[in-house]
């Protein structure tokens, strides 16, 4: 238990580390992000929050609830650190992962502090590096690719992502969804039957956590589900419950036992 809290306490301190740099980025060069080509969603609609013009954050819920992402990116290296890891997970996978996690964190904070473009970059960045990750894993398990190899594949997809991202801005959300549902046919029907020992009900959590937070976030976005000024969000709670999603894809890889 102690062993546990140690790791926690240290996820958060870091955590709050990097809410500090982050806000000290932004200080360094806003609050008037007036003066940067703004994201695309400004053109229909950038969620339910309404942006306190003048503001560091112009978003301040959606911008602070990102940081649940950092948090578990941070757990997740930290426990692949351990000297107990017992998975056939490999731990430089599960540090890559959390690294990820931690970039889609930092991502959303620029994104949701700043809605400029470059904001915008950076938060559809790091969902392309976590959805590409469970891409490559659960075709690297079919069709028994090695570590290194996939990792090469990995930084491939990963350089292919960002450069549609950066030409074909519009075409985030889709290409996302199609990559992270590719990557979920691919696990379940083709690479868990290959993972010994692998606990499925971590994966199907994972799943019913993103399809409450998908839910939130349509009625968000719709304005279905809003209350602009209040810093109850529906927006801010879609990033906790995918960072809950994410953790319980974690704990799904870490499930997984060396064949004897």
């Amino acid at each position: 238990m102690t062993h546990i809290s140690g790791k926690l306490f240290s996820a958060f301190a870091l955590t709050t580390v990097t809410a500090m740099v982050s806000i000290g980025f932004l200080m360094q060069i806003g609050p008037d992000w007036s003066r940067f080509a703004s994201a695309t969603c400004t053109e229909t609609r950038c969620f339910c929050e309404m942006p306190r013009t003048g503001a560091l954050l112009l978003q301040p819920a959606n911008s602070l609830s990102s940081l649940g992402f950092v948090f578990i990116g941070f757990l997740m290296i930290l426990m692949a650190r351990s000297r107990d890891w017992m998975s056939a997970f490999p731990p430089p996978a599960a540090s890559i992962l959390g690294v990820a996690a931690i970039i889609v964190g930092i991502g959303s904070v620029l994104l949701h502090a700043t809605l400029t473009l470059w904001g915008q970059f950076f938060d559809v960045l790091g969902m392309y590096l976590v959805s590409g990750f469970f891409l490559v894993s659960a075709l690297a398990k079919w069709r028994s690719i090695p570590n290194r190899r996939a990792m090469i594949y990995y930084g491939l997809l990963c350089i292919g992502l960002v450069a549609i991202l950066y030409a074909l801005p519009e075409v985030r959300r889709w290409l996302f969804a199609v990559i992270l549902i590719a990557a979920i046919v691919l696990e379940l029907v083709f690479a868990r039957p290959l993972r010994p020992q692998v606990r499925t009900g971590y994966y199907v959590a994972g799943l019913v956590a993103n399809i409450v937070a998908f839910t939130i976030w349509n009625l968000d976005q719709r304005g279905q589900l809003c209350a602009p000024e209040s810093l109850l969000q529906g927006h801010a709670v879609w990033h906790l419950l995918g960072a809950v999603a994410l953790w319980f894809a974690f704990l799904y890889y870490r499930s997984e036992r060396v064949a004897n």
